[in-house]
């Protein structure tokens, strides 16, 4: 008799446990012991002869349903003697007098985990394989145990055993300890159908953007803590695709904090847009203060360094080639919080020996998600993957036209800025930012910061704005300071008296068609 049942009893030699597994873990350990302490242990299928073939009495389903398993075992614990005494609520009374008058006894305990679907589908398996890993009587019954915690104890997984048993020790789980099993339970069970809809919709037949969203995160890493530190935090990844840290194998350092993490994300979308020459971004609150190209590793990263090298102080430094003890020696020099390479030479390794709260990340290319969410209070925002358009569609729209070393220089610091918060402007020369303006209500602001970071470079560099210039005062604040070509997208109800003031300045300028905000 389970705590709260205080309205009625069914009598009964002995509690109830119905036990059905596909992860056998721990299992038999786990019915010895209810057996021990005279559980009747109720079982299916392998369960069974596991248990059974431990020398565990075993009742089997079919002898409790007093029907056969049929159709390759897709039915067999969907009948009424099985989920009568699942679902009776014992205080009741009721309930308590149907199960007598049907002969049904209750069920005290479920332990129940589910066909490995998630495992099944990774594997790339036939249609017909995945779907006969589709678990229908486990999420029945694990459901219906939830629903009844106040009468039954149910058990979604094997992480769950030792306290159970515990508590039994004590002659009963707590009437808490079953409710945040059901809870555990019911949350398994959603992430299950996620997986098997997420599975379902894969060959393109749901719409883009769904009616109903259901998406299943698990927790891949607690957090030093937040963006505070008084904020606790986790990390939580999509359980069906690439994400963040796939891949990634951490070498040394300090447990990350919700706020590298973000950059680390931030640096690696960013590093990802230069994959074919040696290229090296530091990252700072999620906008790169420095992102460089070069003929070397070592030539990108002094690049990006020169660009703001007091803002690099605790940055995010993001390679894409291997790192070399020389260049390690360099970017030692600095505060860093954390290093990004594809790898890291025995040289590289033990200059930062010497620095064990550096974290460094081992980890390849990232490939990018179609679709990107923005949690909101109480929501989700969804939108489809910003992308750098095909710059065969740019327009020269001034007299002058950009040299083919300006036109370069375009493209970089137009890939930059589609990374930089808005408003953005991003300054830059020989394949390297020299000023970074971001995230400032006006273009103007954000061209000064740019020009003020840049001091001297910003003389022959050249600008690209992640929207249009809605005034023709932001391409004369650039000119003025002596910025010779502007990328921008165009598409202001005042271009005209953008593109004179670009002319007037003997600026070339080109528009782009598109808008990259980043908010």
């Amino acid at each position: 008799m389970t705590e709260g049942a205080t309205a009625g009893k069914v009598e009964s030699t002995s509690r109830r446990a119905l036990i059905s597994v596909s992860d056998k873990t721990g299992v038999v350990g786990f019915a010895r012991i209810l057996s021990e302490i005279g559980f009747e242990i109720v079982s299916t299928g392998g369960t069974a002869r596991a248990i059974s073939g431990a020398g565990i009495p075993v009742t089997k389903v079919a002898d409790v349903t007093g029907a056969p398993e049929i159709l390759d075992g897709r039915v067999k614990t969907l009948h009424p003697k099985v989920h009568g005494g699942l679902l009776a609520d014992r205080r009741n009374p009721d309930h308590v007098r149907e199960l007598e008058e049907q002969s049904i006894t209750p069920v005290d305990l479920v332990c129940i985990n589910l066909y490995p679907f998630e495992q099944t589908v990774a594997g790339d398996p036939s249609e017909d394989e995945a779907l006969e890993n589709i678990d229908i009587g486990g999420p029945a019954m694990l459901r219906a145990s939830a629903k009844n915690f106040h009468s039954v104890t149910v058990v979604p997984g094997p992480e769950y055993y030792e306290e159970v048993l515990r508590e039994l020790e004590d002659g009963e789980v707590s009437l808490k300890t079953r409710r945040r099993l059901a809870q555990a339970t019911f949350r398994r069970t959603a992430e299950y159908d996620a997986a098997i809809s997420a599975w379902m919709s894969r060959d393109g037949s749901e719409a883009h953007l769904p009616d109903t969203l259901s998406l299943r995160y698990e927790k891949s890493l607690d957090l030093r803590y937040g963006e505070n530190p008084h904020q606790s935090a986790a990390y939580y990844s999509e359980s069906d695709g690439e994400h963040l840290l796939s891949g990634v194998e951490k070498l040394q350092g300090k447990d990350l904090s919700f706020n590298n993490l973000y950059d680390v994300d931030a640096a690696r979308k960013l590093l990802a847009e230069f994959a074919g020459e040696p290229a090296a971004v530091i990252i700072k609150h999620a906008n790169p203060c420095g992102a460089a190209v070069g003929e070397t590793l070592a030539d990108a990263y002094e690049k990006a360094l020169a660009s703001d090298p007091v803002s690099a102080f605790g940055g995010i430094v993001a390679l894409n080639r291997e790192l070399d003890g020389d260049l390690a020696s360099k970017i030692a020099k600095i505060f860093t919080e954390v290093l990004i390479a594809p790898s890291f030479t025995p040289e590289a390794r033990e200059v930062f020996a010497a620095k064990p709260n550096a974290v460094l990340l081992e980890a390849g290319e990232l490939a990018q998600p179609s679709v990107f969410y923005k949690p909101v209070t109480g929501g989700l925002l969804v939108q489809d993957a910003d992308v750098v358009e095909d710059s065969s569609g740019y327009r020269v729209v001034t007299t002058d036209r950009p040299s083919d070393e300006q036109m370069r220089d375009l493209l970089f610091a137009w890939r930059v800025a589609r990374h930089v918060k808005s408003n953005a402007i991003v300054l830059a020369k020989d394949g390297a930012t020299v000023g970074v303006g971001a995230g400032q209500m006006s273009r103007v602001d954000s061209s000064k910061i740019a020009i003020k970071k840049a001091g001297e470079k910003v003389r022959g560099a050249v600008a690209a704005s992640d929207a249009f210039f809605p005034f023709a005062d932001g391409v004369e604040v650039l000119t003025d300071a002596g910025v010779a070509a502007i990328a921008e997208p165009g598409g202001s109800k005042r271009d005209r008296e953008v593109i004179e003031a670009a002319d007037a300045a003997g600026a070339a300028m080109i528009f782009t068609g598109r808008r990259h905000f980043l908010h």
